[in-house]
């Protein structure tokens, strides 16, 4: 497996720079989480880092990532199908506008 130097900016890795494995694209995973171990024996807190462009690269394209603290975690993944579009009530339904003049 192929790794690459990251570094991470934020929380308490802030400064550090880990190897983080890649993935089959060449990329580190989106999210990186790093289980921290409770002193008392409770559950371990979970740190989240998001990955982010370092710097853009050649032409344009982003070859170099980093991780940035995300205290609030990672946002659900909610799947997007084109089918399923938001509902909403107070839209005007598609078709002809009404009339007004009659």
């Amino acid at each position: 497996m192929k790794s690459e130097e990251t570094p991470f900016e934020g929380g308490p890795m802030d400064g550090r720079v880990l190897p983080v494995l890649l993935g089959i694209t060449g990329h580190p995973p989106k999210t990186y989480r790093i289980p921290v171990p409770d002193p008392a024996g409770g559950p371990p807190t979970v740190l989240v880092y998001r990955r982010v462009p370092r710097k853009p690269g050649k032409v344009g394209l982003t070859n170099r990532w980093k991780y940035e603290y995300a205290p609030e975690g990672v946002p659900p993944r909610r799947l997007n199908w084109p089918w399923s579009k938001p509902h909403r009530p107070d839209a005007t339904p598609p078709g002809k506008p009404d009339d007004a003049d009659g």
